[in-house]
């Protein structure tokens, strides 16, 4: 048994407890795909983790091993009979039409993250690859594995943890995790999500493409945002299980109805990628938050558009202002 620890060195273990919030964000919503789940899975975990600082033996476990065994419990509880999470073009296949059809429950679907809770205060640069990794489409990805696979897969191929220490954390023994990992990565490997350029804040041709997307959403250019599509870009409006495939289309359909006329869209980070907010003008004519908006460019071009329609509470998270000023 460890020797009782001073005051002191607990203290010192319990504010290094905090500065692992954001690489347990990141991890919780791995395997949950739900933004409020995972703060609360996040939270829970520090919460016992702190109150059993005092137990934490060094000798047998790195901190952020002992942590990780924590949250993994924490989320494999929650997924107990959990109905999977997941995109549209999950579902189904694309629309012909523009009829929505009847929306889903939002435990049905992947939710968004903004980056800001996933990355913390992290210096850009030290981001990159982590980006790729919390994309919405690698999310829903990973959410077709069983709880413990997803841990295991993201435990040993994205944060790098030993074979011994997945089987640690996940009370297993070397030999199952070993085998666990290969059935998750076989599971995967047919069905990557598409290619994607993830978000690049100082990359002046990322800034231009979402500038000139702007300028053509605001101002109803069809031929302009067709222009800004990839020819095989896809949308899809959650908690509908609608989705359509084709920059034409899709311009066209945005074309067809002047409900979005006066909207107005500004730029943030979601799941490591580009995206907006959505203002639509109230009956006063103020411009209230509508809907947060994934845009996944790819090559240049816009290949994805994910609106999370009944997102209009959430733009405070994605450093949002609750009125934009016209």
């Amino acid at each position: 048994m460890a020797e009782p620890r001073p005051a002191t060195t607990i203290a010192g273990l319990t504010d290094e407890l905090e500065t692992l919030r954001a690489p347990l964000t990141r991890y919780c919503y791995r395997l949950l795909g739900s933004a409020a789940d995972t703060d609360d899975a996040v939270q829970e975990t520090l919460i016992r983790a702190a109150r059993n600082v005092g137990r934490y033996d060094p000798s047998r476990a790195r901190l952020t091993t002992w942590v990780h065994r924590i949250a993994t419990n924490i989320c494999i509880d929650m997924l107990r009979g959990a109905k999977r999470r997941a995109l549209a073009m999950d579902l189904g296949p694309a629309t012909e039409t523009g009829e929505l059809g009847i929306p889903l429950p939002p435990e049905r679907w992947v939710e968004p993250m903004p980056d800001r809770r996933l990355f913390g205060t992290a210096d850009p640069g030290d981001i990159v690859a982590e980006r790729e990794t919390v994309r919405l489409a690698f999310i829903a990805l990973l959410q077709r594995l069983s709880p413990r696979e997803r841990a295991i897969l993201v435990l040993r191929d994205i944060l790098k943890f030993s074979a011994r220490e997945t089987a640690e954390i996940l009370d297993s023994t070397v030999a199952a995790a070993n085998s666990a990992l290969q059935r998750a990565r076989a599971s995967l490997a047919a069905d990557r999500p598409r290619p994607a350029d993830v978000l690049d804040p100082e990359g002046p041709e990322q800034r231009e493409l979402l500038a000139r997307y702007v300028a053509a959403f605001e101002s109803h250019d069809v031929a302009a945002m067709t222009a800004l599509l990839r020819e095989d870009a896809i949308t899809s409006m959650p908690p509908f299980t609608w989705w359509l495939r084709g920059g034409e289309r899709i311009a066209a359909l945005m074309a067809f109805s002047d409900v979005c006329a006066e909207d107005r869209l500004l730029v943030t980070a979601v799941n490591g990628s580009p995206g907006f907010g959505q203002y639509r003008p109230d009956e006063a004519g103020v411009l209230r938050p509508f809907a947060i908006i994934l845009a996944e460019p790819c090559g240049g071009r816009i290949a994805q558009l994910v609106t999370f329609l009944g997102s209009a509470a959430r733009f405070g998270e994605f450093g949002l202002p609750e009125v934009l000023e016209r």
